[in-house]
């Protein structure tokens, strides 16, 4: 079902790219295109148009410029454009495009020989150059002709500039660099110790809920939640034990306030003064040290932290003793990453160099780094309720796309000495067990290619033969570009005239 939307999705767009013409549009003619220029800078790719350059006729350029944060067309900006051939050199500035993207120039070259093209953009980003070399200008249209045209792959798929402006496309170079053994596996996201607090009752009584406490409800640092009240019971009656304090505590106040005022009457010895303020300052320890887990309903149980929760253990209503667990609070920032490894692995544990996870929620990948992470720990020695299996911790930090206790697919990747190539998982195309890539021919024609894949770690994949490092590939958007190969039938000679 996937499939056929996109499928119809590029035939929308085929048909709105052919259908909504105007004077100046993508119209593709049996007049042959000469030349097919590409370059790109840190900014942009250019990919323009243009007949051969012949002394004293005017030449039609029609240049695409596409940014490369977002590959989308450069919607404002002038562009001026210059020929360099040797000593002379002409130009011509466009304040705005055509149309977003697509700048139209006219230049009529002054002599012959090698030269170059150089186009400077001007927008709000500042100024930029990009320079086009080995540029021929003929001198006539009969040494122009003999001029061989690059033949064109009968097997590339055209796919223009104004359909990939239109989805979310781009185009990369593989890339070498290190990438070493990949250990795939399932992990469990658990709770780190650190961020959790289970707290306990701390007298003998009966549950009451101050309000509707439920597991994942947020609560805040001395949040009171529920109470643990003896009223009503026999033996060890918290109320009636909080209730003795107090009594104590405000009669030794009132005793020592009392003593101050006759000692200063020199009614009573300084002995006895000491006395009493010494058994209200216990008192007042005692009674200021039940105040704040008690009151006239007993013990009064509050978050120790910012947090949710995380666990109940007692219902409204419920009996509990002493050192009974009541909740658990966690502030659910850290999370531990738990993975169970075969024995054979064992060797590289102390190589792991990152770890790439895939989340249920949102179903992206993260890496280690993402996520602040870093390896905690990993088994040393097999214990037989492990399953004689090897643990492997990692730390992480919660994003809000990870749920306590679920479980997620994790690539492990060691470190290694090799450059190798690889690609993003984006570019390659799966068909009956066969991967391919779509090699950029110029920014409009695309060959499919096969390719050998090796390792991934979710986000990359190896690739052993087929590519080359040099080459340019769809690394977004693939699909829609396979899809493209149904709809659309490659005119060789087929080129852009506006």
């Amino acid at each position: 079902m996937k499939h056929i939307l996109l499928y119809v999705l590029v035939l929308i767009i085929t048909t709105f790219a052919c259908t909504n013409k105007e004077p100046e549009t993508h119209d593709h003619e049996q007049e042959t295109v000469k030349l097919q220029l590409t370059e790109y800078s840190d900014q942009y790719e250019l990919f323009a148009e243009t007949d051969p350059f012949i002394v004293g006729e005017t030449t039609t350029i029609l240049a695409h410029f596409t940014n490369l944060s977002d590959f989308k067309p450069l919607s404002a900006g002038s562009v001026r454009i210059e020929l360099h051939v040797g000593t002379k050199g002409i130009g011509q500035t466009i304040e705005k495009p055509i149309r977003p993207g697509i700048y139209q120039f006219a230049l009529q070259p002054l002599a012959k020989g090698n030269g170059k093209l150089i186009f400077n953009i001007k927008n709000e980003k500042g100024d930029h150059k990009i320079v086009i070399k080995n540029i021929v200008v003929y001198d006539n249209e009969h040494d122009a002709s003999h001029v061989a045209e690059e033949e064109v792959n009968v097997n590339a798929i055209n796919f223009t500039k104004e359909q990939s402006w239109k989805i979310d496309f781009e185009t990369t170079q593989p890339k070498m660099q290190q990438f070493g053994k990949i250990i795939k596996t399932t992990a469990q996201i658990l709770s780190d110790n650190t961020d959790e607090i289970e707290i306990i009752s701390k007298t003998n009584g009966i549950v009451f809920f101050q309000e509707n406490i439920t597991e994942g409800k947020d609560v805040k640092a001395g949040e009171a939640l529920l109470n643990v009240s003896g009223s009503g019971l026999a033996n060890e009656n918290a109320n009636v034990r909080f209730q003795e304090v107090q009594n104590n505590y405000e009669l030794s106040k009132s005793n020592y306030e009392r003593a101050k005022a006759l000692n200063q009457n020199k009614i009573i010895s300084e002995k006895e003064l000491e006395n009493a303020k010494r058994d209200f300052e216990n008192a007042k320890a005692i009674y200021d040290n039940l105040k704040k887990n008690f009151n006239e309903n007993g013990q009064v149980v509050t978050s120790p932290k910012n947090g949710i929760v995380k666990h109940i253990y007692v219902k409204n209503g419920q009996y509990v003793e002493a050192g009974e667990k009541l909740f658990a609070v966690s502030s659910n920032k850290n999370l531990i990453l738990k993975a169970e490894l075969q024995q054979k692995h064992f060797a590289v544990l102390n190589s792991i160099s990152s770890v790439n996870l895939k989340s249920i929620i949102d179903n992206q990948i993260y890496s280690l780094t993402d996520l602040n992470g870093k390896l905690i720990s990993y088994g040393k020695n097999i214990d037989e309720e492990e399953g004689y299996l090897l643990p492997v911790n990692f730390q992480i930090e919660n994003n809000s796309m990870f749920l306590s206790g679920s479980f997620v697919e994790i690539y492990i990747r060691t470190k290694s000495n090799e450059n190798v190539l690889i690609v993003p998982n984006s570019a390659l195309v799966e068909e009956q067990g066969n991967f391919y890539v779509f090699v950029q021919l110029t920014p409009e024609f695309f060959e499919k290619r096969e390719i050998k894949i090796g390792d991934s770690d979710g986000t990359d994949t190896e690739i052993l033969s087929g590519l080359s490092s040099a080459e340019r590939i769809v690394s977004k958007g693939a699909i829609i570009v396979k899809l493209a190969a149904v709809s659309n039938s490659l005119d060789p000679h087929a080129g852009h005239v506006h």
